[in-house]
């Protein structure tokens, strides 16, 4: 039951901390910065934070409670691939076909190149 709650605490501040930086960077542009820099960063954390902790050891004990509370819990709300499906649709049906297309593919390039670069760092910072 415990593992649940680090989830939950994770997650619930990871999804604060994302709607914060959608409601401060999303307002007036036309592409959704906000949703962007989450997704980007996330994915760097995440690879960085995985790389880091299997660098350490077994997925077991506080290891283990970091990934969830951090990785699971509190990345997985921060990070919201749902909100860039809408946010692609909409720039879609608003006849934006260029930059809605940019926007998705962009964002999922940027996400794996970071999540590799957060790999990548976290296995330096392991040794």
């Amino acid at each position: 039951m415990k593992l649940f709650w680090l989830v939950v605490a994770g997650g619930a501040a990871g999804s604060l901390a994302r709607y914060g930086i959608g409601e401060w960077l999303n307002t007036g542009h036309d592409l959704p910065i906000g949703t962007l820099l989450v997704n980007v960063t996330g994915s760097f954390a995440l690879g960085a934070l995985l790389a880091l902790l299997l660098g350490r050891g077994d997925d077991a004990g506080r290891l283990r409670e970091a990934r969830l509370l951090l990785g699971t819990g509190f990345l997985g709300g921060y990070t919201t691939y749902s909100a860039l499906a809408v946010e692609t649709d909409t720039l879609l049906r608003d006849g934006r076909i260029a930059l809605g297309a940019a926007y998705a593919i962009g964002t999922v390039a940027l996400g794996l190149l970071a999540a590799l670069a957060g790999v990548v760092s976290g296995r330096a910072v392991a040794r």
